[in-house]
């Protein structure tokens, strides 16, 4: 007589749960990303708090160089935008690329070459404000693993110093910024996936943007 082979419920569920084998390494990484600490910056720094007289901020449009194409730096511009605007620091004030040609005759400038004569005389006059924002894209990869660097100054106009200072690379080859990653889309894009990272690891704008709220949530709070 034919024996019928009887598996145990725990049994079932465990084949159920390896037949879907594309679900797996997702489970898997789930589970390691729960252990794992978050991504913390470290190499910025800065004042204990920003000045009191930092009320308005002009930020300048994102100096990419030859690190990525210019379009790639446009978009960027609105993700960075958004983050800084999150941290609630001071009242951000744009300055567009059109603008900054109109006037300096370059769509952009970096936080590390000499600036024209009168640059932030001008910005401080025409937009009443008491700062300035630089930040440059020191390192791109679009492909796996994805890569961004931020270098980016906060400089006051009527004395002209630095206020605060951010430099790092960001890869998303680190466990902890896949954990930041995942934390950041779970908590702020509530039409994510129950795993979000997945796609966000695909997508640089996406890396871009947990990269820039990381980095302005170093800036010095008020």
């Amino acid at each position: 007589m034919k024996k019928t082979l009887r598996l145990s419920p725990a049994l079932v569920a465990l084949l159920t749960l390896w037949s879907g084998c594309n679900n797996v390494p997702a489970l898997i990484e789930d589970v390691a990303l729960d252990k794992a600490p978050a991504y913390t910056p470290v190499n910025h720094r800065g004042d204990a708090r920003l000045p009191a007289d930092v009320q308005r901020v002009a930020v300048l449009p994102i100096h990419a160089a030859d690190s990525m194409p210019v379009e790639s730096a446009v978009s960027l511009d609105a993700v960075l935008l958004k983050a800084l605007q999150q941290q609630t620091r001071f009242e951000v004030i744009v300055v567009s690329r059109a603008e900054c040609h109109r006037l300096f005759g370059a769509d952009d400038f970096s936080s590390v070459s000499a600036l024209p004569h009168g640059f932030l005389e001008t910005i401080s006059s025409r937009y009443a404000v008491d700062a300035v924002l630089f930040t440059d894209v020191t390192t791109f990869q679009a492909y796996r693993p994805l890569t961004i660097g931020y270098r980016s100054k906060l400089a006051t106009v009527r004395d002209i110093r630095l206020v605060w200072a951010f430099d790092e690379v960001f890869s998303a080859d680190d466990p902890k910024m896949r954990n930041s990653m995942r934390q950041f889309y779970k908590g702020n894009d509530r039409s994510s996936p129950s795993n979000p990272l997945p796609s966000a690891l695909q997508s640089p704008s996406r890396f871009g943007a947990v990269a820039a709220d990381l980095m302005f949530r170093t800036l010095p709070p008020r």
